[in-house]
């Protein structure tokens, strides 16, 4: 490409942050911290988990650890980008001024469909929840208002969003650290007998499912991770971003990391991999159960219901913010762009409806349009962070070159860390490969981000021709 064309490539994104400037900046330190907790501790953690669990079995604790660190990796290169430009489209905005308009519409438009799949997932999972506390109210008509109460909370001040994560995600945070304790106590034998390592090395042994299980176990780690990225998308409309995403992404990995491993070490250390109510009633249930506590199962349906309305709260604001910036640059329809009282509220309203739409495929085809689209979703953040690392290479050299001083957050050991990011991203689609349902989910992503691409060169290509015309 040549220094002409970089140029012009690179003006439509910028202009976009301008008019991203529209947008309020009702966020504060403390917001965005939750945020980026509220975005991914979901019930993928306190239930999913489990799944994962009776896959792996106790070497799902070095699977966490695998993916946590390629996720600490993923964010510090998010938080270099984002604190030097930030910008509500993040990542997006990024791509397309460093690769083109093809990367920022697939890395866009790819999280903007995982994040409404989430809220679909998420929405049905608390419609369920709710209808077994209240069963004259069927399933879906709790996803209705659900849907209703979140949608509107979102066209609110940005700063109402920011309230109701905040206290959504403590609520969560409190639940992880109670459970953290608990577990520690009772593997040191105050609530019965010492476990020692008898369900870590028995049963099978550390890698009692093999390399097959670990296969299946790493693709519950990698989507159990995704979500995190919305604090980059958020830190835009807080009231310093660029020092606050810098704090977020600082605090929030190691964060995550201890309470995702924290929490698999507890589970597989206290309880036997293969306990069939280990993925059946979830990880937590079952070590509560164990320690006698009475009504284990109901409080933590408790939790899992405001992790799942957390979770949707903070999606639906991370898919309307990349909505609105993708529009912004010419990437979608323009209705999408209206602002009403600094929120984009055409975006998170078409959001909205999509997640909806989503909820009632699953009621009508939940086996073959639903699973299609949650397949998607699934393989989305692998596309999303490939991009990411390419990004970033190419962003890191251009910050040295012309605006050193911006380098307020710094990817460590560039360029090996980011090359070794991203072969391990290939291992992973190289793992799904090896699997019938894993080539499904590449496959029907690999369309999807094909149509996507295409639709963004032939901007690109457009954008050309109308500068060397002007």
């Amino acid at each position: 490409m040549s220094r002409t064309s970089t140029r012009s490539s690179q003006a439509a994104p910028q202009d976009a942050q301008n008019s991203e400037s529209v947008l309020s900046h009702g966020l504060k330190q403390r917001h965005l911290s939750m945020i980026a907790l509220g975005g991914v501790i979901g019930a993928g953690l306190f239930v999913g988990s489990g799944v994962g669990i009776a896959a792996a079995g106790p070497a799902i604790v070095l699977l966490f650890a695998g993916t946590g660190a390629l996720v600490m990796l993923i964010m510090r290169m998010l938080g270099e980008m984002s604190a030097a430009r930030p910008s509500t489209g993040s990542f997006s905005v990024h791509a397309e001024e460093e690769l083109g308009s093809w990367a920022g519409a697939t890395s866009g438009w790819m999280y903007w469909l995982m994040l409404c799949a989430g809220v679909a997932a998420e929405a049905t999972a608390a419609g369920t929840i709710m209808h077994s506390w209240v069963p004259f109210v069927p399933a879906y008509g709790w996803v209705a208002v659900f849907m209703v109460f979140f949608c509107a909370s979102n066209l609110t001040a940005v700063k109402n969003f920011g309230e109701f994560e905040f206290w959504f995600s403590a609520v969560k945070v409190t639940a992880i650290v109670a459970f953290l304790v608990l577990g520690v106590l009772g593997i040191l034998g105050v609530f019965g007998d010492a476990p020692g390592t008898q369900h870590l090395t028995g049963h099978g042994g550390f890698f009692p499912t093999g390399a097959a299980g670990l296969a299946a176990g790493l693709l519950t780690t990698i989507s159990g991770f995704a979500g995190l990225e919305t604090v980059t998308i958020a830190a835009a409309e807080s009231d310093n971003p660029s020092r606050n995403v810098a704090r977020a992404v600082r605090t929030a990995v190691w964060r995550i990391a201890v309470f995702y491993i924290g929490s698999m070490a507890v589970v597989v250390t206290l309880v036997p991999w293969n306990n069939p109510k280990v993925a059946t009633d979830g990880p937590y249930v079952t070590v509560l159960d164990r320690f006698g506590i009475p009504a284990a199962g109901t409080i933590m349906q408790i939790v899992v219901l405001v992790a799942l309305l957390s979770a949707m709260n903070a999606n639906i604001y991370g898919s309307s913010r990349m909505a609105y910036s993708l529009v912004n640059r010419g990437q979608g329809p323009r209705l999408l762009a209206k602002v009403t009282r600094g929120v984009p509220a055409a975006a998170v309203v078409a959001s909205c409806l999509f997640g909806f739409a989503a909820v009632i495929a699953g009621i009508i085809w939940p086996t073959t349009v639903f699973a299609w689209l949650l397949n998607i979703a699934g393989c989305s953040v692998l596309v999303v962070w490939s991009i990411v690392c390419l990004t970033q290479l190419k962003m890191r050299r251009r910050l040295e070159r012309e605006t050193p001083d911006l380098l307020l957050v710094r990817m460590w050991g560039f360029p090996y860390l980011t090359w070794l990011a991203l072969a391990a991203i290939l291992g992973v689609f190289a793992v799904m490969a090896g699997s019938s349902d894993g080539r499904q989910q590449l496959l029907g992503t690999a369309v999807v981000a094909s149509a996507l691409a295409g639709a963004g060169h032939l901007k690109q290509r457009r954008d050309r021709r109308a500068t060397a015309e002007a």
